[in-house]
């Protein structure tokens, strides 16, 4: 297993809710910088020097009770939206508004981490996202990622669900 220690040259890492939640579970992970924020998946990839299916994007969906859901799903993979509403038993589902994701994970669209979220949500992930040994992942600060193994994922999260949530090209 990798070791990913945590950078500790910025005071300004302490106030990020995913780092303070890893650091309380003394989970290994690191912190990468941008030097401005990727305007793309693969942007953010080849200044990360990964693969676009390790960076995984974590997007909040509202069901028809008002309650919301985080999916994670790889790289450029698009959700599908029939097998999402199949799976969680609804027949209608929409995307969080702006403000809904502020709300629910304090941070912007394309920054939303699943760690250190203020309040709990259902985490969903496609199965694909453990195809890959390490990952990155929204640190809820635009232009910084978390860089985290597969498996120290479901260690910050057990109560993950997996399954087939993306639409698979033929």
């Amino acid at each position: 297993m990798n070791s990913f220690p945590y950078q500790t040259g910025s005071d300004d890492l302490a106030d990020i809710p995913a780092v303070i939640f890893l650091r309380e579970r003394n989970l290994p992970f690191s912190v990468f910088r941008h030097t401005s924020p990727p305007s793309s998946i693969e942007q953010a990839a080849f200044e990360r020097g990964q693969s676009s299916d390790q960076v995984i994007r974590s997007i909040l969906f509202k069901i028809p009770t008002g309650e919301f859901v985080m999916v994670l799903a790889a790289g450029p993979a698009q959700i599908s939206w029939l097998k999402l509403r199949h799976y969680l038993g609804y027949s209608r589902l929409t995307m969080a508004s702006h403000a809904e994701v502020l709300q629910m994970t304090g941070s912007s669209p394309g920054a939303v981490s699943p760690f250190g979220l203020p309040v709990p949500l259902r985490i969903l992930a496609d199965h694909n996202v453990l195809r890959q040994d390490t990952l990155s992942l929204g640190s809820g600060v635009r232009g910084t990622a978390i860089i985290i193994e597969s498996q120290t994922l479901i260690k910050a999260i057990p109560a993950i669900e997996f399954g087939d949530f993306i639409t698979h090209e033929p």
